[in-house]
């Protein structure tokens, strides 16, 4: 492994991070199943694991702010529209096992919403963004909900619900947006959060959960399939062994024959 390839020490994760929120995941650590393989190396494809995330919302609600935050600890006050999709990657090493992240920042225009939907098929998590301070992306969150669902059928996919532009909120405004959010995530089964791009609030702890989460759910379907395969082979060793062998040309006649004494035809 080169050192290029190597996850910083901070994307080393050995403990399993809370929820901010309730949440429809109650894991809260890491299975012993998904510990002992990843222990014992019998975790299938090791250093290949991949979880792949689209980040979708309205425009400006802040997507391309919050995922420059975590991947490159950095925030631009110059706002750029994303033109179409952009893609970052980011290393992580969870219970000694490689695991990469894969962050698809999706345009928020309409004119681009074709283009960005072809890149939803096969995400293992959906991220909705809104703006905490703009009531309308909340209401948004339904179709973004849809449409992220419609081209993956909803098979095995983690949701996630983040306000951000934490940092700009009143009081009240953060509480009555916070109100709101929270119904809806719970309608749509998503786990919730609120984050500040330009302060860095929550957002390691939110893009540290989704890999825990989705690691952990790799991991567990890994096991399990290997499961099924061993028992397979079992099945198919113990019936194997119910065949008659013929080693040599003449056991043939010689099986007939006493077939023929037991009175069998």
């Amino acid at each position: 492994m080169t050192a290029v390839n190597r996850a910083r020490k901070d994307r080393t994760i050995r403990k399993f991070t809370p929820s901010l929120h309730e949440s429809p995941y109650t894991e809260s650590d890491f299975g012993s199943g998904v510990r002992q393989a990843c222990l014992s190396n019998k975790t299938g494809t090791v250093g290949l694991k991949v979880s792949k995330t689209i980040v979708v919302g309205d425009v400006s609600v802040g997507k391309t702010s919050l995922v420059h935050r975590f991947c490159h600890e950095c925030f631009d006050r110059d706002y750029k529209a994303t033109i179409g999709v952009d893609f970052e990657v980011e290393r992580f090493d969870i219970l000694s096992v490689p695991f990469n992240l894969q962050i698809w920042d999706t345009a928020g225009q309409e004119r681009f919403r074709c283009i960005a939907s072809a890149y939803y098929r096969g995400a293992n998590v959906v991220v909705i963004v809104f703006d905490l301070m703009d009531p309308y992306s909340l209401e948004s969150v339904d179709r973004w909900h849809e449409e992220a669902l419609r081209e993956n059928n909803g098979n095995g996919v983690h949701l996630f619900l983040v306000g951000t532009k934490k940092d700009l909120c009143t009081g009240q405004q953060f509480f009555e947006a916070d109100e709101r959010a929270f119904k809806i995530a719970k309608k749509i089964k998503a786990e919730y959060w609120t984050v500040s791009s330009l302060t860095g609030e929550n957002v390691d702890e939110f893009f540290f959960r989704l890999a825990c989460i989705t690691f952990n759910a790799a991991v567990i379907r890994e096991v399990e399939d290997m499961q099924v395969k061993s028992q397979a082979k079992k099945i198919t060793v113990s019936s194997g062994s119910n065949l008659i062998k013929l080693n040599k040309p003449g056991d043939l006649d010689a099986s007939l024959q006493e077939k023929s004494r037991c009175g069998c035809r």
